[in-house]
């Protein structure tokens, strides 16, 4: 990065809720006791990190990148949206729909665990804009054998195509 680059987390911007939309490909699940625990801590400690979002100029909305759950406690609980004005803290990032699927990966990854059918999407979808086996591993963190298992899961063939098999067994004739 050149010495002009500055993260997104020094230019964040109270959003009214209603202006933020949550993305159409997340794979994170939080179970109900770590959604009570993220209130729980909203509730007492404020909001402490921002929700990671992409501007959609012509639709005037932001769209999550990552921090979806975050987001639904505001949306779920009237006490925080009240004590908050109905504004939640937003960092912009100005990426490509690739690689912004990448960067919600890596947020999700770095914390917890993943929906394995909703991972699989991603992969085909990543695949079906062209992205290869190469570029999805290394954004997304994927050793080969992690990436083929979530491919198998899809079942289309379509993303195979570029996997090169080994030869398997051949029969052995007996001799008589």
């Amino acid at each position: 990065m050149s010495d002009t680059f500055v993260s997104p987390v020094y230019n964040v911007i109270a959003v009214p809720i209603e202006k933020v939309v949550p993305n159409n490909y997340n794979p994170n699940a939080v179970a109900p006791p770590e959604m009570k625990l993220l209130y729980d801590s909203i509730k007492e400690d404020g909001y402490t990190m921002p929700i990671v979002c992409y501007y959609d100029e012509p639709l005037d909305q932001y769209v999550i990148v990552d921090g979806f759950h975050r987001y639904r406690v505001m949306k779920e609980f009237p006490d925080i949206y009240e004590r908050e004005g109905g504004k939640i803290p937003v960092s912009v990032i100005d990426k490509p729909l690739d690689c912004r699927m990448a960067s919600t990966i890596r947020h999700n990854r770095a914390r917890g665990s993943h929906d394995v059918d909703l991972m699989s999407n991603i992969i085909k979808e990543l695949h079906e804009i062209g992205r290869s086996d190469a570029w999805i591993s290394k954004h997304l963190g994927m050793d080969r054998d992690e990436l083929l298992r979530l491919k198998q899961i899809t079942g289309l063939t379509a993303l195979f195509k570029d996997v090169e098999f080994g030869m398997a067994w051949k029969p052995v004739k007996e001799e008589e």
